[in-house]
């Protein structure tokens, strides 16, 4: 299979359009070819691509914040002299002097598929800010690595922020070029906007169900998105950057995993079973013991429980990451009332909302949690209707079938 970015340098009446245009490039440390040269040298070294700039999502154009929430600066490209402007630095969308460096707008980011991924939310902003300069944005398509499986309740009208661009539910389904053409439909954007499709990306074929396992090489588009088990889980286990529960930073299987010193792994999985056992389905749970070097419980000995997504025990149609977690956060409720679970913290910029409401888009499922007499049914079944409506919405956007 092609992505988007190899077609264009493969195909030069993809190119052609280019020509005579000043051209920027958005892109992550994931943006490379099939051969793995970064998608910034690789239009360098073409002589109809005049590049004028680059911008760098969150954690930098080629990879140089290491941690979460930790701002990139802006920098001239020593090689190239063009300017690298960070979108996540002093501003999160693009000033008039940054759209006035370029024509067209290369967007060449690899996606996880989850709502929260900032990755988004930053392609949002541009097309926003094109719209308003008359400039052109092209997505160079990449797959959704968790493929096309629809989960979590819709975000809520005013809980909008960087980590919640919109309407969507946590697990969107969609590729960044089909979440573009969802921006501009819902947001009425008038902006020429375009997408560079892939070729042969089918998104049901195992083992990869939206990863084209054997064929492409993984690279970690932010620090702890280490692997294929992450992006399948993540649309849960993200959930527990707003909790006092570690998610697994500072050990090298981050976002796979959860726990804390004074958890009981055994104990909480066996509730797990009780509350919801459908809840479970398509995945491995197994306890075990982790200490972080960094992040919540550094230097401290964690019981924790791991989510297994990779052997034969995984099913792609059942597993659902978002209910699981959510269900592990309401076992934890039900066997510990008093335990502080919720972290109250300056979450992406924001000081007045808790960050479990801010990453589900508000605080349906935080409530439900709380609540001692709430039933799974309570939170799943508005889940159901809102995973059905989104997967109506976007069906005529979807490049692939």
């Amino acid at each position: 299979m092609k992505f988007g970015l190899d077609r264009l340098l493969d195909e030069s009446s993809l190119r052609a359009p280019l020509r005579g245009k000043r051209i920027a490039l958005l892109a992550h440390p994931a943006s490379v070819t099939a051969d793995l040269s970064h998608a910034l040298d690789a239009l360098a070294a073409l002589p109809e691509i005049r590049l004028t700039a680059a911008f760098g999502p969150q954690h930098g154009l080629r990879g140089d914040k290491q941690d979460n929430m930790v701002e990139s600066p802006d920098y001239q490209d020593p090689l190239l002299g063009i300017p690298v402007f960070s979108l996540y630095g002093q501003v999160r969308r693009p000033t008039p002097a940054m759209m006035d460096s370029f024509d067209v707008l290369l967007v060449d980011l690899q996606d996880l598929g989850c709502r929260i991924y900032t990755f988004i939310t930053t392609l949002l902003y541009v097309l926003e800010e094109a719209a308003r300069h008359g400039k052109t944005v092209i997505v160079l398509d990449r797959p959704n690595p968790a493929g096309r499986p629809v989960e979590g309740t819709i975000l809520q009208a005013g809980w909008e922020s960087f980590v919640g661009a919109g309407p969507m539910p946590m697990r969107h389904g969609l590729t960044l070029g089909e979440m573009g053409r969802w921006f501009v439909k819902h947001f009425k954007l008038d902006v020429d906007y375009q997408v560079i499709a892939m070729e042969g990306w089918n998104p049901e074929a195992a083992p990869g169900f939206g990863w084209p396992l054997g064929e492409r090489e993984w690279i970690n588009p932010s620090p702890n998105a280490a692997n294929l088990s992450m992006a399948r889980c993540y649309a849960g286990t993200v959930m527990l950057e707003g909790t006092t529960l570690s998610e697994g930073r500072g050990t090298t299987r981050p976002l796979e995993l959860f726990g804390a010193p004074d958890l009981e792994p055994r104990q909480l999985m066996a509730e797990m079973r009780h509350l919801a056992p459908d809840w479970l389905r398509g995945c491995k749970l197994r306890e075990c013991r982790f200490e972080p070097t960094f992040h919540k419980h550094a230097g401290q000995l964690c019981a924790g429980i791991q989510i297994h997504v990779e052997d034969g025990g995984y099913d792609h149609a059942a597993f659902r990451p978002w209910r699981l977690q959510a269900l592990a956060f309401k076992a934890l409720r039900k066997l510990r009332p008093d335990y502080p679970l919720w972290r109250d913290f300056p979450y992406e910029y924001e000081r007045d909302r808790l960050a479990i409401d801010l990453i589900n888009g508000g605080p349906a499922l935080r409530q439900w949690v709380d609540d001692a007499a709430a039933l799974p049914g309570d939170l799943g079944t508005p889940a159901r209707q809102d995973e059905a409506a989104w997967r109506e919405e976007t069906a005529p956007l979807l490049l692939y079938r």
